[in-house]
């Protein structure tokens, strides 16, 4: 078994400070809305042992073994994000149709699943496309693999569509994929993803309070102008762990989409620092060990959920400091 000490450390800490800012953000919410200020620190705490079995088991595995676990679980992935659509087992949350209903209260998100698992898939295509399997087959079967992608846009899960959309475009540019496909593509995409914006009425609402958040700051800018606000009160150091009064109902979404704000304004701005700093060393460790690695089908993935990493961070952080529209 070879670790890499760096990651697996990285990793640790970043699952230790979840646990931490989850409760700090969350306490005040779970007693008013639950009467248990522990409920969803138990929740992911849970997700946290389950986090812990699945790391010991994927590194007992062979990198074949690995693979083939990947392609279950992704098979598993798109079964439930179909079941979410399924009267009595999906659940709608703000509209959309993302969770299902499990056991002792707990819902799961097959969306998110099928996010991780999507770089297996994607390392098949692009060892295929580097050793020059080019064919009609080759073409179908990728089309077949983006079809999911359909489940994820109509639930809506639009963060996740351009999420995954991205990191296989990516991997196609990082893999030599000749200039002029990668120009069609961009000049393909770019007016699809504009039309699906301007077409849904909530998307173009969250564009417009991006552009111009205090135009409506009692509704459409209401939570970027919070989000803003949390972070310009934590100043340098911060207020202090659990301290902060953004999360007291000020700051919507504090304890989910939002809680890296209510980091930066514990924690200031060297915790916020701090914690980039340790996304950046995962995300560039990532990338050297990609470079280090021999074959095409592991240096895709490997460079897969590298990629999925720095564009999840990117994505979170940008929307938390109003630097992109909300997804």
């Amino acid at each position: 078994m070879n670790l890499d000490r760096g990651v697996l450390l990285s990793v640790f800490f970043l699952v230790g400070l979840g646990l931490v800012q989850v409760y700090s953000s969350s306490f005040l919410f779970a007693t008013e809305n639950y009467g248990d200020r522990l409920f969803f620190f138990r929740k992911q705490m849970m997700y946290a042992l389950l986090f812990l079995i699945a790391l010991m088991t994927t590194c007992l595995l062979s990198w074949k073994n690995a693979q083939k676990l990947g392609w279950i679980l992704w098979g598993v992935a798109i079964l439930g994000v179909i079941g979410t659509f399924v009267p009595g087992l999906g659940a709608k949350v703000g509209g959309a149709h993302r969770w299902l209903v499990l056991p002792l209260g707990f819902r799961f998100e097959p969306g998110e699943l099928l996010k991780v698992t999507y770089p297996f898939v994607f390392a098949a295509i692009i060892a295929d496309y580097a050793r020059a399997k080019i064919d009609s087959r080759w073409a179908m079967l990728t089309v077949a693999a983006l079809l999911p992608l359909a489940l994820l846009y109509a639930q809506p899960d639009f963060g996740s569509f351009v999420i995954i959309s991205g990191l296989l475009f990516s991997l196609f540019v990082a893999f030599g994929l000749r200039w002029r496909f990668i120009l069609m593509g961009a000049a393909t995409a770019i007016p699809v993803l504009a039309v699906m914006v301007l077409s849904s009425p909530y998307r173009r609402l969250r564009v417009e309070a991006f552009m111009n958040p205090w135009a409506d700051p009692a509704e459409k800018g209401f939570q970027v102008i919070q989000s803003l606000l949390s972070f310009y009160s934590g100043g340098v150091t911060g207020v202090g762990l659990g301290q902060g009064p953004g999360k007291l109902f000020f700051l919507p979404e504090a304890h989910t989409d939002f809680t890296l704000a209510v980091l930066g304004e514990e924690m200031g701005f060297l915790g916020f620092f701090f914690l980039m700093m340790v996304y950046g060393f995962l995300v560039f460790r990532g990338f050297q060990i990609t470079l280090n690695l021999k074959k095409n089908r592991e240096r895709a993935l490997a460079l897969s959920f590298s990629l999925l990493i720095a564009f999840s961070v990117f994505i979170n952080v940008g929307v938390t400091l109003g630097l992109l529209p909300t997804k």
